[in-house]
């Protein structure tokens, strides 16, 4: 078993966004050629957020379709955009090989993989006071959600869709978490463009690997975590 990730699919089935504006060419066609050439039926592929431009669920499950119909079992965590992604109880039952997480947690024999969107961090530009209230919530959900993957004392893969520090990379209350419990793995998406993508930590920080998976980061192509 193979562990792939990728985020920030933005697919639009209904085709009214295009992410040609900002020179991603032909980009879902070069994403699913890559997963083709990959991925197995008993490999993973993390998909951390931005997963369609649509704004209601019944628009978004062809988008949805799509990922369903390529090989692997796909493990799902939401993004800013994914306005069409309001209730997790709708979604459990849409595929037998998607797993949508929020508020669980999802099971291998060796790993954990476990949670929460997370938010803009404190000292970021034009961090508000609305930001203040949606990053501790996000805080407490990211808590809650190690403390459910501890309990099965595996390995545990961490999902963010937002890099879990500033473009300062000052700490947070995020990498905090992922230090005092020991996690090794995080994955995260959300920068894009050439001049955000060393915004946050990248590789080794602390004894953490953290794997930026952005698809124009990684030119439309999965990256293999194991």
């Amino acid at each position: 078993m193979n562990i792939y990730a990728i985020a920030d699919l933005h697919l639009s089935s209904d085709g009214s966004k295009s992410m040609e504006k900002f020179g991603w060419t032909d980009h879902e066609n070069k994403i699913w050629q890559d997963w083709n050439n990959k991925v197995q039926d008993d490999d993973i592929v993390i998909i951390a957020g931005d997963i369609s431009w649509a704004l209601k669920l019944d628009d978004g499950l062809k988008d949805l379709e799509k990922i369903a119909n390529q090989k692997g079992k796909k493990i799902l965590i939401k993004g800013n955009h994914d306005f069409w992604w309001i209730s997790i109880k709708k979604l459990e039952n849409f595929n037998e090989n998607m797993f949508f997480i929020q508020n669980n947690i999802y099971e291998t024999n060796d790993y954990v993989f476990c949670g929460t969107r997370g938010w803009t961090c404190p000292n970021s530009e034009h961090f508000s006071e609305q930001d203040k209230k949606l990053y501790e919530r996000e805080v407490i959900r990211l808590q809650t959600a190690i403390s459910l993957a501890k309990s099965t004392q595996k390995e545990i893969i961490l999902i963010l869709h937002y890099p879990p520090t500033n473009e300062k990379k000052e700490r947070s209350k995020f990498v905090d978490l992922i230090e005092e419990n020991n996690i090794k793995t995080v994955i995260y998406g959300h920068l894009h463009g050439s001049q955000s993508f060393d915004l946050s930590y990248k590789e080794m920080v602390n004894n953490v690997h953290y794997h930026l998976v952005s698809c124009d980061y990684l030119n439309f192509k999965l990256k293999k975590i194991f």
